[in-house]
């Protein structure tokens, strides 16, 4: 994704979902998913880490008979979780369903399991389950962000851009989202609106770092220098491009698994970067 500052005279609408910001210390220009639009699965979930790595196989039946609803639901969604760390989604689905046949206003259930049809590319059933969950709380962010990850698997880019904006509007500060929003509209060729969406996100990123308030992913500056670059890339403007991809490598780690998304990103800005440079030597 590419990212390019907003004008200071900018007329467009999308100036309305700046946030105002106390005076902080911002990048500069020359120092400015689908995060990956998934990351490590257990903060996707949005619940609690299981007490225990080695959970036991669900327990649905008379061997939690003798607990309250409140205490085989808390059970039941740890071992989910833990199912679904492990990529055991079939079980992890059956869990959910189970809680949500119990207690069907538990919104988290149905993100839960939307989640879980998402990673196993069901994504109407996903659909189903984020619309029930917001149905019941319209006011979840991170529901839209999901659902908008949906539609982009689905190829309705313009629905999914909606459900970035909206879950942007309740959390201002949700980088995820903003790091996503931008590569639909790059996606769409709109590398205006992706460059200003990138910038934004990373002006958002120094000032919560100058005022030490967490919550912001390690390296996903490193993600938005990346995808920025990558827009300055496919909208022609190589030196910004060639800018923005140094920077995304020095702050994205060097060593790593080769699942982790910054390990493997870090090969595919040298492919970018190899795909400039290697005519003009």
């Amino acid at each position: 994704m590419n990212l390019r500052m907003y004008p200071m005279q900018s007329t467009s609408s999308r100036r309305l979902r700046r946030v105002t910001l106390p005076a902080a210390p911002f990048a500069n220009r020359e120092q400015l998913m689908h995060l990956s639009k998934q990351s490590v699965y257990s903060q996707a979930l949005g619940i609690s880490q299981p007490s225990s790595a080695n959970c036991a196989q669900p327990l649905i039946g008379s061997s939690i008979a003798h607990l309250t609803q409140t205490e085989q639901e808390t059970l039941l969604r740890q071992q989910a979780l833990s199912d679904a760390q492990r990529g055991r989604y079939a079980e992890a689905i059956d869990l959910f369903t189970w809680l949500i046949n119990h207690n069907p206003e538990n919104v988290s259930s149905f993100n839960n399991r939307g989640l879980l049809y998402f990673q196993t590319g069901k994504f109407s059933q996903a659909l189903t389950d984020y619309n029930q969950a917001l149905h019941l709380n319209p006011r979840l962010a991170k529901v839209y962000n999901n659902r908008a990850n949906c539609y982009v698997a689905m190829g309705n880019l313009e629905a999914a851009i909606a459900d970035y904006e909206t879950s942007i509007d309740l959390d201002p500060i949700d980088i995820r989202a903003r790091l996503n929003l931008g590569i639909t509209f790059r996606d769409l060729e709109q590398y205006e609106a992706a460059i200003e969406t990138f910038d934004l996100a990373l002006q958002i990123i120094q000032f919560l770092n100058t005022t030490d308030l967490v919550g912001i992913p390690a390296a996903v500056d490193g993600h938005l220098y990346a995808e920025r670059g990558r827009t300055y890339h496919l909208w022609g403007d190589w030196n910004y491009a060639i800018a923005d991809y140094s920077r995304a490598l020095s702050r994205l780690p060097l060593i790593g698994s080769k699942a982790d998304l910054s390990y493997k990103r870090r090969f595919q800005i040298n492919d970018w970067l190899d795909a400039i440079l290697k005519p003009l030597r």
